[in-house]
């Protein structure tokens, strides 16, 4: 069985969808169900090819959250894309579980929009989960939560895996009323903007790894072999973009891509010590790439940016990493 999930959301670390989909994401595998992760607003630009990616599924998860009105503008294009280039044949058979956490108001009306729109497409919509969720600290280590969001992927599990058959809603035969589009390939803002490779997963790793192999070629070559070994990098620029917190106490350990020593940041209310060497124990511990840490020090990403994107790895209290960027603020000073 395959399920792919599609998130919706703006990708912020204290997001609950997030937290609800990475425990589904969980139970499924203990499942042995292959899932699939698709986080839209990393792939804004390629939406419009994301119908291509139903064909080999079995059901799938819409998942997003409610922060102020509505579903979301991405969560809506894919919904647009399915309608204007998803093969309906294919979508006839697929199982949706929608996923809707709310900050504020709409998350029922939310859940409801995600089963109109996929029942208009001919899919199957299966129960979903809805909740309002002002903090992320209410789910963790709620254990009734928790059992809430087990039980319902079982179901989900349960529903695909029987292939549970539904009574038929009027929402369907907007479809077979209305429906005219026939399925394409290749839209012509794809054909413009886009190639077979832009959406091919596979091909983007491998420029990756190809980009990432270069720039430490080129690295070398300018003698940054010196820099490596200099005891004070990024201490400096740390240090000086410092906004202290009050009350806040917290010790992050650094370890830095092809650095021997981690880097110790120990924050006491108004001050903070920043060098390499290391602690008995952290608040939290980072693995992060120069690079990232360059794209952050000058203004271009952001501690949160960094770990949702996988370019930072993190273990410890997720409160602390989020205090992160607002201990240091370096966007206002953006290059």
């Amino acid at each position: 069985m395959k399920i792919a999930i599609y998130y919706g959301g703006r990708g912020l670390i204290d997001d609950p969808t997030l937290y609800v989909i990475n425990k589904m994401q969980e139970v499924l595998e203990e499942l042995h169900v292959t899932v699939e992760r698709y986080h839209l607003y990393e792939l804004k630009n390629t939406i419009t090819t994301l119908p291509k990616t139903l064909k080999e599924v079995d059901g799938i998860i819409l998942a997003t959250t409610i922060e102020w009105f509505g579903i979301g503008g991405y969560m809506q294009q894919f919904l647009d894309a399915c309608w204007l280039y998803g093969d309906k044949e294919k979508i006839a058979s697929i199982y949706m579980c929608p996923v809707v956490m709310s900050t504020t108001y709409g998350e029922r009306e939310g859940k409801l929009n995600l089963e109109n729109a996929w029942e208009i497409l001919g899919g199957k919509p299966c129960s979903g989960l809805c909740g309002y969720i002002a903090d992320i600290a209410d789910l963790e280590g709620n254990e009734e939560y928790n059992s809430i969001i087990e039980k319902k992927t079982e179901n989900i599990y349960r529903t695909v895996n029987q292939k549970m058959a539904s009574f038929p809603a009027s929402n369907q035969a907007v479809k077979q009323l209305v429906s005219s589009t026939r399925n394409t390939d290749l839209t012509p803002q794809e054909t413009e903007q886009l190639s077979q490779y832009a959406a091919d997963d596979s091909y983007v790793k491998r420029k990756k790894e190809d980009i990432q192999e270069l720039t430490s070629l080129f690295r070398d070559l300018m003698g940054t072999e010196e820099q490596e070994n200099t005891e004070d990098e990024y201490c400096k620029e740390l240090q000086s973009h410092f906004v202290p917190q009050a009350d806040f106490k917290a010790v992050y350990k650094l370890q830095l891509e092809e650095k021997k020593k981690p880097l110790i940041i120990e924050v006491n209310g108004t001050e903070i010590r920043v060098y390499y060497g290391n602690v008995n124990s952290a608040d939290v511990e980072i693995q992060i790439g120069r690079s990232a840490v360059d794209d952050i020090i000058h203004g271009r990403m952001t501690f949160q940016r960094a770990f949702m994107g996988g370019l930072m790895k993190m273990k410890g209290d997720f409160k602390v990493l989020r205090t992160l960027d607002q201990i240091f603020q370096f966007m206002d000073q953006k290059l």
